[in-house]
């Protein structure tokens, strides 16, 4: 894993300061404690910070063609690189390290902008081609590793982070406050958007070519959903196959291995074929909670004693909380996914240990694994009930039951379900998975904010999302949604960020291309099936995992954030939120704000998800607009 950066002053012909480059690379130097290296060539200008990991000796970079009339800065892994590299050598390329990097230089040699296509892997990278004076920058299909970019005064700058961008004194450090009205919505800031105004993130599957002082953004692959008659066993035998397969080539290092372990059907199945693949105990690391109901240690035991592996532990307390600052200057953006701290933790914990770790990411999208997919299937069977039935007595009762209720009791879930069965799916979406819902964002923003981003429509986000679906049935739209949304923009952001900031690499076999295309083909009655997510993934799994782990319910990887805020850090939600310098911002009626505090420390209701969205976009604006730098006091 790596760092990457860099500068293109087409419009103005400056040369790329190298000093400029130097700083964009040292401000993200964990991403890449090994090895900088840099590359001038007049008006154009490439940095990187290396995480050895492949060719440790040989990989330096910024890294050349045989003429030098190329040149690549590069983040990620390439797992076919040996394949490619071996036709490559046939057609009379000459190598001159062991790197993928050099096998992605000469198949752009061969095949321009198109050499995306046959890259299996996670990557984010920069070519400048001298000859053609282009700029190629491509994202990986899945958008697990980051490449954000701007348009200056001088030209284009692009880097892994953007904190790496605001270096450079002509870009400014503006809020994007349309941005930040999807972050209260959704938890998350979708692609291609940022906190910052006139700064980018390149989406997944996408390539962008600067040439002449135009920018192209094109897609490059698209996940299909078109199901394929087998049998159930072919589908099991095909998921053990793809599994193993992904899992082995990702186990490509010249480093120490381990992996990340919840306890959870995904990670435990990453670690079982690990055990099956590796004649060497695997190492484990796994985080838990002092609260009994947030704590996963005793199920990721269970597999860390299955297969024996070398397990390592480490409980997270409330004071860990101190470290938010820290975290909130290595997201860049406000992040408001709580376990963005435990996954921090269990980064730092392998860390002493190991420098790569497999992770199970993606597969709740690939085989249907959140609750909400269930709701979906419920809610078309409601729909199709006559509507005097449900007027007359489903809707009648979710009427019946108190709207002030704990969020988490029996009776509010009850109601949010019922209400939400009747709304088409981008506001049902909404309702069970947004931390600020339409009409509490009208009364909570402030009447000015609220002026400013009212036109702005973060269901229309979904919505379009899911008539772009390529997908015949609900659930494969539904899919569609999470893996164009939910995984790129929050799951795989919390990883990348949690892990390189520990510089550590994580890798994740579900998140394979190949992997996930083959899950597409699957009808959807065979991933959830009855009231069971998962079921032909569990099925599949039957003769390699416990039962205790098999069987399991969703349980996600929760943060006991609302204890907290009425325990150990009340007082601390308390002087950040009511802070003048925070109703300064003016995104907030004052009022509100204490309310929401009071209503959360009484138990009254649980606002425990919004405290957190509100206290990091808080300490976000100390940190990036005022800056203020990485700690706020």
């Amino acid at each position: 894993m790596c760092g990457i950066c860099g500068q293109i002053n087409y419009t103005s012909k400056a040369p790329v300061s190298l000093k400029m480059l130097a700083r964009m690379c040292e401000v993200m130097s964990y991403r890449g404690p090994d090895d900088e290296g840099y590359f001038q060539d007049n008006w154009a200008g490439l940095g990187h910070r290396r995480l050895s990991i492949i060719d440790i000796e040989g990989g330096h970079q910024p890294m050349a063609n045989e003429d030098g009339s190329c040149w690549l800065v590069f983040n990620g892994e390439i797992y076919n690189f040996p394949e490619i590299r071996a036709r490559l050598e046939k057609s009379g390329h000459r190598f001159q390290t062991r790197s993928d990097t050099e096998a992605v230089l000469h198949l752009y040699e061969e095949r321009g902008a198109e050499c995306v296509t046959e890259l299996r892997g996670m990557f984010a990278f920069a070519l400048w081609d001298k000859q053609k004076r282009r700029l190629l920058l491509a994202r990986d299909r899945l958008g697990q590793k980051p490449l954000v970019y701007t348009v200056t005064p001088d030209g284009l700058a692009f880097a892994s982070e953007i904190k790496a961008l605001l270096q450079n004194p002509c870009i400014p450090r503006e809020p994007n406050l349309e941005a930040l009205h999807y972050y209260l919505t959704y938890q998350y800031i979708p692609s291609p958007h940022t906190a910052f105004s006139g700064i980018y993130k390149l989406p997944p599957a996408h390539i962008l070519i600067y040439e002449a002082g135009e920018v192209t953004v094109q897609r490059y692959w698209k996940l299909e959903f078109v199901y394929q008659k087998m049998s159930v066993e072919e589908y099991k035998q095909g998921i053990l196959d793809h599994l193993m397969e992904a899992t082995k080539i990702r186990l490509m290092s010249e480093v120490p291995l381990g992996a990340f372990i919840s306890g959870g059907i995904d990670s435990s199945a990453v670690v079982a074929a690990m055990n099956q693949i590796n004649s060497k105990p695997v190492k484990t690391f796994a985080v838990g909670f002092e609260e009994g109901d947030f704590n996963e240690l005793p199920y990721a035991r269970i597999i860390a004693e299955r297969f024996h592996t070398e397990h390592h532990e480490y409980m997270v307390k409330p004071n860990a909380l101190e470290v938010l600052p820290k975290l909130v200057w290595y997201y860049n953006e406000p992040f408001a996914d709580p376990s963005a701290l435990p996954t921090y933790y269990v980064s730092q914990l392998a860390r002493r240990e190991v420098t790569v770790a497999l992770v199970g990411d993606g597969g709740d999208e690939a085989f249907a694994g959140y609750q909400r997919y269930l709701a979906d299937k419920l809610a078309a069977y409601y729909q199709r009930l006559p509507r005097i039935l449900r007027e007359q007595l489903i809707e009648r009762v979710a009427a019946m039951i108190p709207k002030q209720l704990p969020e988490g009791s029996f009776l509010s879930k009850v109601r949010r379900n019922l209400e939400a069965f009747s709304e088409p799916y981008h506001k049902r979406y909404l309702r069970l998975i947004c931390s600020f819902g339409k009409q509490e964002r009208e009364t909570f923003y402030s009447e000015e904010f609220w002026n400013q981003v009212k036109r702005t429509d973060p269901e229309g986000f979904l919505k379009e999302l899911k008539s772009s679906a390529p997908a015949p049935d609900f659930l494969g739209q539904a899919l569609w949604v999470d893996i164009m949304s939910y995984l790129p923009d929050d799951l795989l952001v919390k990883v990348d960020i949690a892990s390189m900031s520990n510089s550590l690499e994580t890798r994740s076999p579900f998140l394979d291309h190949k992997f996930m295309e083959f899950a597409a083909t699957i009808p959807g009655e065979l991933k959830l099936k009855g009231s069971t997510g998962k079921y032909i993934f569990r099925q599949a799994l039957a003769g390699l995992l416990p039962p205790q782990i098999l069987h399991r319910k969703k349980a996600g990887f929760s943060v006991p954030v609302s204890a907290w805020f009425r325990g150990e850090l009340k007082e601390f939600a308390y002087r950040i939120l009511l802070d003048k310098q925070t109703l300064a911002r003016g995104y907030f009626r004052p009022n509100s704000l204490k309310n929401m505090l009071e209503e959360h420390v009484s138990g009254y209701r649980d606002h425990g998800q919004r405290l957190w969205a509100l206290i990091w976009l808080e300490l976000w604006h100390r940190s990036f607009i005022d800056r203020l730098g990485e700690y706020h006091g």
